[in-house]
């Protein structure tokens, strides 16, 4: 993959988490988390992001249950990254999620951060997760040649 920028979204009915991060180094950071009710302010803070940070590709977590299967977030995310794909113009990749939240949670909580607090960062440490995630994947790809 060719170096750049890379921002990943955790997709939720009620907030979206954003995380960023660069190929070269592949190391994934919290950024921000977007809290609009409507579509077209998600989308007009989304396109402000992209317009400052420039990425080369874009990454979406995919809700999946425990067991692998499909569920109606799952859906909701692969319409969102549809979305994303047509009105931006730039790859979107799909990293599976499962737990991110929960783990993201954890390592909040880990760190002493208090509940009302956490609730403001936890959806971007989601996305973190998830770019980290996508990141080690293509690390993996990249050493067996397949990337």
């Amino acid at each position: 993959m060719d170096t750049g920028t890379v921002l990943a979204f955790d997709f939720g009915t009620r907030r979206i988490g954003v995380a960023v991060g660069n190929t070269l180094v592949r190391v994934a950071h919290p950024l921000t988390t977007i809290a609009d009710e409507s579509n077209a302010a998600r989308f007009a803070a989304i396109a402000s992001l992209i317009g400052e940070w420039q990425p080369a590709v874009l990454v979406v977590g995919r809700p999946l249950h425990a067991d692998g299967t499909a569920h109606d977030m799952t859906a909701r995310a692969e319409r969102f990254a549809r979305q994303l794909e047509g009105r931006v113009g730039l790859p979107v990749a799909r990293v599976d999620e499962r737990l991110t939240t929960v783990d993201a949670e954890a390592a909040l909580v880990a760190a002493g951060i208090r509940a009302t607090e956490r609730k403001a960062v936890r959806d971007q440490a989601a996305a973190q997760r998830i770019l980290q995630s996508w990141f080690d994947d293509e690390h993996r790809n990249d050493a067996r040649g397949t990337a």
